[in-house]
């Protein structure tokens, strides 16, 4: 990747942009990340930090100026909270993409790249591996609202010639991950752990999951930014599938300790199984995973004990 790129990431201030912003700050000297007021400031001492709200177009509008590429990290709701106020997601997610990509047409951005959900736009998966050429038919808001912007993305693309590439990302783990926003299972998981805190399992904890380690997604998005190839859409995922039960055991591993577990009824938003092809981001993009999943346990459990959450 070129060194002049001039990037911006929007929704920095997550898990997956204050990574990427730490890590992609010291290779890109004009990269600017966009969020509200994050949690670990020392991850964007590199970038230049524009605080803002993502529903604020005029805000968006004066961030993307001079960029070439958006990496579009934001994600107003979670799987569960979307399907509570289906308006309020197409309006925080949906709505205000429009408004963005209306925006870079005007300021002569050159391309987006797109976080997608690999673990909702597929639905019941009914290809396991699942790869990008899979029936779409989520059964989550959220998968619905992912799924729409890679639309309008493909619209944009044919209506303005603004380039694009969707990732469609597993479930992503590691440092920088916490459960304040009631997201990721493993960070949840770890906390609970360190603090003696039984954890709730929804169902049996025989549901499967694809777990990437963040570093991984990470190195996805930087090949992304200069994807030329006539595949717009990518898996990002180990490529394994990882149970519930699974997780715990290894986690109790690291840890040294048993954990607790309260099994609570299943969900019917939680498809039993999703493992990602990612046979083609191995072949286009040149990208494979590689941390293993044990090691990638670690490397976070060192990373929260260190965080002192």
């Amino acid at each position: 990747m070129p060194n002049n790129q001039r990037c911006i990431v929007l929704g920095a201030s997550g898990f997956i942009g204050s990574r990427l912003c730490e890590v992609m700050g010291a290779r890109i000297p004009n990269l600017k990340a966009f969020g509200r007021s994050p949690l670990y400031p020392s991850a964007f001492s590199r970038c230049r930090w524009i605080e803002g709200n993502f529903s604020d177009i005029n805000q968006v509008t004066n961030a993307i100026a001079d960029c070439d590429t958006v990496i579009h990290l934001v994600n107003a709701t979670t799987p569960a909270s979307a399907n509570v106020n289906r308006v309020a997601d197409l309006e925080a997610n949906v709505v205000s993409t429009l408004n963005l990509l209306d925006a870079c047409v005007n300021s002569g951005v050159k391309k987006v790249v797109f976080i997608s959900s690999g673990g909702t736009v597929y639905g019941v998966p009914s290809v396991v591996p699942t790869p990008e050429t899979a029936e779409n038919d989520p059964i989550t808001a959220y998968g619905v609202s992912k799924l729409t912007i890679e639309k309008y993305l493909s619209l944009y693309n044919h209506l303005y010639g603004l380039d694009y590439t969707v990732l469609r990302v597993a479930n992503p783990y590691g440092p920088y991950q916490t459960n304040k926003k009631n997201q990721g299972v493993i960070a949840a998981f770890l906390r609970h752990a360190i603090h003696d805190e039984p954890i709730d399992v929804w169902g049996d904890g025989s549901v499967v999951r694809d777990y990437i380690f963040i570093d991984d997604v990470v190195s996805a998005i930087e090949l992304a930014i200069s994807n030329r190839t006539d595949k717009k859409v990518f898996n990002i995922g180990s490529g394994r599938g990882v149970s519930i039960n699974e997780i715990i055991v290894t986690l109790e591993d690291v840890v040294g300790k048993k954990i607790e577990v309260n099994y609570m009824p299943r969900r019917n938003m939680d498809v039993p199984i999703s493992i990602l092809d990612i046979s083609r981001a191995a072949e286009l993009l040149k990208w494979t995973p590689k941390v293993e999943f044990s090691q990638g346990i670690q490397d976070t459990f060192e990373w929260v004990k260190s965080s002192g959450l």
